[in-house]
């Protein structure tokens, strides 16, 4: 196996992580309204829990209001029901044709929960790309005993996943960072 396959394999796999962990993020309430916060709320559309972006357009017109207007108006009930029955806090109000959710603003305890749930998501994150690193040298170990690599190709392998490790949790502690900035200002 050649070694700028296993390090561009590292980035792969690194990336998915930080992806993954983008979309956690994403899903988290800052105070603000935010669309893809409804994206995990399924609602029971003809005895399937789907999600509302799949049943429904999503508006955002301003930071404290998010409209949805679903494609098909006999489920709004049971869009206004899955929203109230989600652990979001909203309260939907729901005139026939479109529901309107007012996003209250967040205690400063509510605050200090989040970005203690978003440290954590940036630490599971963070462990989850150190895992890949920690198999992917195993990977160059493994070549370098099977004679498929030299020991100084393994080395030079080592300080490539760690500098490719070392960017990742970066842009892990930058995202983390902004979000923590967003979640403490609103």
């Amino acid at each position: 196996m050649e070694l700028n396959e296993i390090i561009e394999k590292t980035r792969e796999q690194m990336n998915k992580s930080l992806e993954h962990y983008k979309q956690q993020l994403a899903k988290v309430r800052t105070g603000r309204a935010n669309a893809s916060i409804l994206d995990n709320v399924k609602v029971d559309y003809y005895g399937t829990p789907t999600p509302i972006p799949q049943v429904a357009t999503i508006n955002v017109p301003d930071a404290k209001t998010i409209i949805i207007q679903p494609w098909d108006t006999s489920i709004i009930n049971a869009i206004e029901k899955a929203i109230k029955q989600s652990d979001l806090g909203f309260n939907p109000v729901n005139d026939g044709r479109i529901l309107r959710i007012p996003v209250p603003p967040l205690t400063e305890e509510r605050r200090k929960e989040i970005v203690k749930f978003c440290k954590k998501l940036t630490e599971d994150a963070k462990i989850a790309i150190r895992n890949i690193r920690r198999d992917q040298i195993e990977v160059i170990r493994k070549a370098e005993k099977d004679k498929e690599l030299t020991e100084d190709d393994r080395k030079l392998g080592e300080e490539k996943i760690q500098k490719v490790t070392d960017e990742f949790i970066k842009k892990i502690d930058e995202l983390f960072s902004a979000k923590e900035k967003e979640i403490l200002e609103t």
